[in-house]
């Protein structure tokens, strides 16, 4: 049974167009194609990075924070209590007035010393402000590396000025070494956020991250499995293109930097809304969604991979809704900590963020 859901999922009508089968994607006439075999080295490149990231976070991320004034506070701890602990870890972080009282009587403490246990609490698990610093550094970090990556890997192909170029011989296109890694150094670096989403900052966003983290990898390896390699790698250029602004502001603004930090995330804000709202669904999907069929009638995979670009396409317009109310409150009011309440990344990031 195992074999014919295998043979079923892999059968050649749902991911390839018609008259081509996966036989047209072997190694032949000195072409090279990827391989789904090949996304396996991804999974310990993942740990690695996991491992690369501890060790910048320690040896470079915290001396840059203690250079830029940021130290690690410790808050004042709760005092123990079991009935207040298993209301607070089982029930709410935030308990109503009724149960307060409630809670006064079982724990034989006064209303307002159950109020304070409650704040102190919360600030006990709020992260600080060192921890944020190394994790924005870490992501600063390897999206500039991504980036530059990037442009090299493409400022010389003709389908990077030319997107009609993206389906000439598809899908007879042989791999270049550059795509290989592209592709592997991304897949590995969100296989690694979603390995870390257990104990890194909880944000606002938390379910539109894991949503787009798996969006992305899901895109990344059906782009790779059925060679939709080139459009993948425009579509990583140009996500990351804004990532890095958006990280970069959020150092500045752990620093206290106010000006800097908004002057970037405002340069951010542009730059998201030209790559996300305007390259991405005017050049990119209506790149996979129009020129395909003028080679090749729609087939399964056609529609799941716009699919999901449409899923991340309505992500982009969640969080340029946040970015315009954020940018307004910068324009019209004040506002503090801005780019701690927001986070895209992440926003990437798949075959199509990041792809």
């Amino acid at each position: 049974m195992l074999d014919a859901l295998c043979q079923w999922f892999w059968s050649d009508r749902l991911w390839l167009p018609g008259g081509l089968s996966w036989a047209d994607l072997e190694d032949k006439e000195g072409r090279v194609y990827a391989k789904p075999s090949h996304l396996y080295i991804t999974v310990p490149f993942a740990f690695c990075f996991l491992l690369i990231r501890y060790a910048f976070e320690k040896w470079i991320a915290t001396p840059l924070a203690a250079s830029a004034g940021i130290k690690q506070i410790v808050p004042m701890r709760a005092e123990d209590n079991p009935v207040l602990q298993h209301y607070y870890t089982t029930k709410s972080r935030n308990p109503a007035q009724n149960d307060i009282n409630g809670l006064s009587k079982k724990s034989s403490l006064s209303v307002r010393q159950v109020e304070r246990w409650f704040r102190r609490r919360r600030t006990q698990d709020r992260p600080g402000v060192l921890k944020k610093f190394r994790e924005a550094s870490w992501r600063l970090v390897f999206y500039i590396c991504a980036f530059i990556g990037g442009i090299f890997a493409l400022y010389d192909k003709v389908w990077l000025f030319d997107t009609k170029e993206v389906w000439t011989g598809f899908p007879k296109q042989s791999m270049l070494d550059s795509q290989y890694w592209y592709y592997v150094l991304e897949m590995s670096f969100y296989g690694c956020l979603l390995f870390s989403v257990a104990f890194d900052v909880k944000r606002k966003d938390f379910k539109e991250q894991i949503i787009h983290h798996l969006a992305t990898l899901m895109l990344l390896s059906f782009s790779w499995c059925v060679n939709y390699i080139r459009i993948g790698t425009l579509v990583m250029l140009v996500h990351d293109a804004s990532d890095v602004l958006l990280e970069s502001a959020k150092l500045f603004n752990y620093a206290k930097w106010e000006k800097t930090c908004k002057t970037i995330f405002v340069v951010f804000a542009i730059v998201f809304m030209v790559t996300r709202l305007i390259i991405f669904p005017f050049w990119l999907i209506h790149c996979t969604w129009v020129y395909p069929v003028l080679y090749y009638p729609p087939f399964f995979g056609y529609y799941f991979f716009n699919g999901m670009l449409m899923v991340l396409l309505c992500l982009h317009m969640f969080w340029a809704f946040l970015i315009v109310r954020m940018v307004k409150k910068f324009m019209f009011g004040t506002i503090s900590n801005v780019c701690q309440k927001f986070n895209v990344r992440y926003l990437f990031l798949t075959m199509i963020y990041c792809i």
